[in-house]
């Protein structure tokens, strides 16, 4: 397997909201943009529904790490990927190393919904 793919993690700045909950702020100025390589990228998925006032279509991807590697990325971060904004979709998966018990890799879906 090849790890030539690279993306930018896009994570929110927070904010305090109205009754004093810490929030996500998406505002361009607060997020903070991490380059991230060394990943395999591959096409996992693409389903279209559609109804008489649209077509929506929903394609998602499979990302993996490269052994050794334990990129900063969660469920609640934004991707960028070959001028596409993606959502993390679900959890990332931590795959352990089976002698020594630290992370050997990690692999997520990143999904696009238009329409």
């Amino acid at each position: 397997m090849f790890f030539f793919d690279s993306l930018v993690r896009v994570r929110a700045g927070t904010r305090t909201d109205r009754g004093g909950n810490t929030v996500p702020d998406w505002a361009p100025d607060e997020v903070v943009r991490l380059a991230v390589d060394q990943l395999n990228i591959q096409p996992t998925s693409q389903t279209e529904t559609t109804d008489p006032t649209r077509t929506a279509v929903v394609t998602g991807w499979r990302v993996q790490s490269e052994e050794g590697t334990r990129p900063d990325i969660t469920a609640a971060d934004r991707i960028e990927w070959r001028g596409m904004t993606l959502e993390v979709d679900g959890e990332v998966a931590e795959w352990p190393d089976p002698l020594t018990g630290a992370v050997h890799h990690i692999e997520f879906t990143m999904t696009r919904a238009t329409g």
